[in-house]
């Protein structure tokens, strides 16, 4: 759907409330671990909940009929959730995130060689073990009293405790929930049921898996950001094309031709519509497929060449996208984008450089979405089909997710945590759109690169400061010739000029970038 057609409705309130009917059902005590419900029962949430829910409009839907279907309701805890690209974590420290509600940390544990993924609290005092140390024993170590923690979440030791007293570490009161993790496709995913009957998860359900990610011929660009909208809005404008030339004009070229800013007619047919997803074979060949709850994957291009291309039935290149729900009005995406051509480019191009398009993409939409998430909690999430009007065929696989998301989990996610139904207050666009905590501080390749700019920045300043200084000192003895000196201040001005430009490039592909629709 179009976000702006949405922009005409009253301006919501700051901590808007989500006004719905349907009850949103807490995760069984059964199936929590004692030591996650006290964590949980104490725990502080940093932002309120969730995704819009909305009703499938009145017309035919693609997905296949507006009544409740048979198959019941999705458990949202019975799913695995991407945690972070492995290429982004450093196996030296614990990286702590917000994944479905919940604080989770994840640790290399060098004893086995695997990654863990425990709950971001302390059993001591609830500190975040996200802020901790991996020990010179290779245990994850919370730095708040020094309690130590091998990779099953035990306690291996209390310092504050006598060594010739009780084994107090030894007590289950002393572990930390630690969460089934694999690693696929290059990147870290978690299933979050700590139960000990949940820890085989990985003999009857694996996450989804895309092999073109794993194929030699292919290459991987990988990224991720957290955005200051809902999951369900996330997801619904990835499975939206129809709005890239017009929300992302300037920043995507000649993809379209149907009119002069690229736009027009797209068929889309939805098939294989149940409570795991759907299909959306596209009209030229290409396909697109939704993996609820997180993975939305296909290809533009035919699956299958023709003629004498019939050989080659991999796409040329893949977008992958990996949705995941953090908290109300707040979503993180992973993005994969695997592919068969310019194989040789990865070899000189590092990633961040990539990086820089994909954050402005980004950009270009987070306040439109921002603003159209509250507009939906406004007009409430009952009249969702009577906020909007979605005609065109352009608009199903955007209804095939609204009625999957109606269907199946009552137009709510399924948070594995307590959560309170408001929206977070609307900010600034530089808060909004920042990208240095959403994504910098979170990508190795950006953040590398960014002190790398900034030890350059100071080079170059100190470098033309030093020059203008040498020839105050020399006072023409050293340096006679006007030439000699013209040579030496133009070099002075370069450098001087070099790192202004660069303080700029940083602040805007490292901090902050504002997209103005109205001049592109």
């Amino acid at each position: 759907m179009d976000p702006l057609s949405l922009l005409v409705l009253p301006r919501a309130r700051p901590s808007l409330p989500l006004r719905t009917n349907a009850a949103r059902a807490p995760p069984s005590a059964a199936r929590l671990a004692p030591a996650r419900r006290r964590q949980r029962q104490r725990a502080r949430l940093s932002s309120p909940v969730s995704a819009v829910a909305a009703e499938a409009p009145p017309s035919p839907s693609p997905s296949g009929g507006g009544e409740e279907d048979s198959e019941g309701r999705f458990d949202w805890l019975d799913q695995w959730y991407p945690f972070a690209p492995v290429c982004d974590l450093d196996p030296g420290a614990p990286h702590g995130k917000t994944v479905l509600g919940l604080r989770v940390v994840a640790w290399y544990d060098r004893a086995v060689d695997e990654w863990r993924v425990f709950d971001d609290a302390c059993p001591h005092r609830l500190a975040p073990l996200s802020e901790g140390r991996i020990d010179d024993k290779g245990r994850l170590q919370c730095v708040y009293h020094g309690w130590c923690f091998d990779g099953r979440g035990s306690c291996q030791f209390i310092p504050q405790a006598p060594a010739l007293g009780p084994p107090v570490h030894k007590n289950s009161k002393a572990c930390v929930a630690s969460y089934p993790s694999v690693v696929q496709n290059n990147i870290l995913w978690f299933y979050p049921r700590a139960d000990a009957e949940h820890q085989d998860v990985l003999e009857r359900k694996r996450p989804p898996f895309i092999p073109e990610i794993d194929d030699p011929s292919f290459v991987t660009v990988y990224g991720i950001r957290d955005l200051s909208y809902g999951y369900d809005v996330l997801v619904e404008n990835l499975m939206d094309p129809a709005h890239v030339p017009y929300a992302h004009k300037g920043l995507m070229g000649k993809l379209l031709e149907f009119d002069i800013e690229g736009g027009g007619p797209m068929k889309m047919k939805i098939e294989e519509a149940n409570v795991t997803g759907f299909l959306s074979p596209q009209e030229n060949g290409g396909y697109f497929r939704y993996e609820a709850p997180c993975t939305f994957y296909g290809s533009p291009l035919p699956r299958e060449a023709k003629g004498e291309e019939k050989k080659k039935k991999k796409p040329q290149f893949m977008l992958v996208f990996m949705c995941i729900p953090v908290a109300p009005g707040k979503s993180r995406v992973i993005w994969a984008f695997p592919r068969n051509v310019g194989v040789w480019l990865d070899k000189i191009i590092p990633r961040w450089y990539y990086h820089i398009g994909q954050n402005a993409i980004l950009d270009s939409d987070i306040y439109l979405l921002h603003i159209e998430e509250r507009n939906f909690a406004a007009a409430g999430v009952e009249n969702w089909q009577k906020a909007v009007y979605v005609p065109t065929q352009s608009d199903n696989m955007v209804i095939a997710f609204r009625n999957w998301f109606r269907k199946h989990c009552k137009s709510q996610v399924g948070w594995a945590a307590p959560t309170v139904d408001q929206l977070p207050a609307t900010t600034t666009k530089d808060k909004l759109m920042e990208r240095y905590w959403s994504h910098v501080a979170q990508c190795r390749s950006c953040s590398t690169a960014l002190k790398a700019m900034k030890a350059l920045e100071v080079v170059l300043q100190v470098a033309a400061v030093a020059v203008v200084g040498f020839l105050a000192v020399a006072k023409g003895t050293l340096v006679t010739s006007v030439v000699h000196k013209t040579a030496i201040v133009s070099f002075a001005v370069l450098c001087f000029a070099a790192s202004r430009w660069l303080a700029n490039f940083i602040e805007k592909n490292f901090y902050f970038q504002d997209y103005v629709h109205a001049y592109k």
